[in-house]
C-alpha cells in the first residue's frame, strides 16, 4: 500500500474482531514508531505492549472507554523526558511521541490493522496498571487490531481553511 492511500484510508477505529495480531505484523507497526524521528535523534520513548486482558481492562477503566480493553492489544507510548522543552517553548515529549504514534498507525493501515489515538484517560491510573515511574509520562494510548465494521466518514475543512501561504490568515 502507497503511504497516501494509507493516509486516506486511516480512521479511528472502536471496535475491534476478536482475533489476535500476528507477531510479524505486530513488529512491523512497532518498528515503524522505532524508526521514527525524533528531535535531536533523542529517542526518548517507550512503547508498551499490553497483551494481558486484565491490564488493558485496567486501562479501559483509565479511559473511560471500554473499546481499549477490546482491542487485542494496546501500544501504551509512554514520554522518557518530561522536562525537556524545546527552543520554541513547547515540550518535546509529545511531539516526539506523536511522530512516532503517527508513523505506527499508518503501518497499521498498511497490515490491515485499526488504531484509535487515546488521549483521555487518567495519567496516574495508567501509570499505576503499567508500572510507569513518575520520571516518564503516559502521552497516549493506542488500542490495534482488526476492525470489526468500516470507517465512519468525518467531513474535512476544506483545503483552503487549512492551509495559508507566507503569512497567518
Amino acid at each position: 500500500m502507497d503511504i497516501y492511500e494509507a493516509i486516506k484510508q486511516r480512521y479511528s477505529v472502536r471496535a475491534y474482531e476478536d482475533k489476535p495480531i500476528e507477531d510479524d505484523k505486530l513488529q512491523r507497526v512497532l518498528e515503524a514508531g522505532r524508526v521514527a524521528p525524533s528531535g535531536n535523534n533523542r529517542q526518548e520513548w517507550k512503547f508498551i505492549v499490553v497483551r494481558d486482558p486484565e491490564l488493558r481492562s485496567g486501562l479501559a477503566k483509565a479511559a473511560e472507554q471500554p473499546f481499549v480493553g477490546q482491542a487485542p492489544v494496546v501500544i501504551v507510548v509512554v514520554g522518557t523526558n518530561p522536562t525537556r522543552i524545546m527552543k520554541c517553548e513547547v515540550p518535546a515529549d509529545p511531539v516526539d511521541c506523536a511522530i512516532a504514534i503517527d508513523h505506527m498507525t499508518l503501518a497499521a493501515v498498511a497490515e490491515g490493522l485499526g488504531t484509535c489515538w487515546i488521549g483521555h484517560f487518567d495519567q496516574k491510573a495508567s501509570r499505576k496498571v503499567l508500572g510507569v515511574p513518575e520520571t516518564a509520562t503516559v502521552i497516549e494510548l493506542l488500542p490495534l487490531g482488526y476492525p470489526a465494521g468500516g470507517p465512519k466518514g468525518k467531513p474535512r475543512k476544506a483545503f483552503s481553511e487549512v492551509v495559508c501561504y507566507e503569512k497567518f490568515s
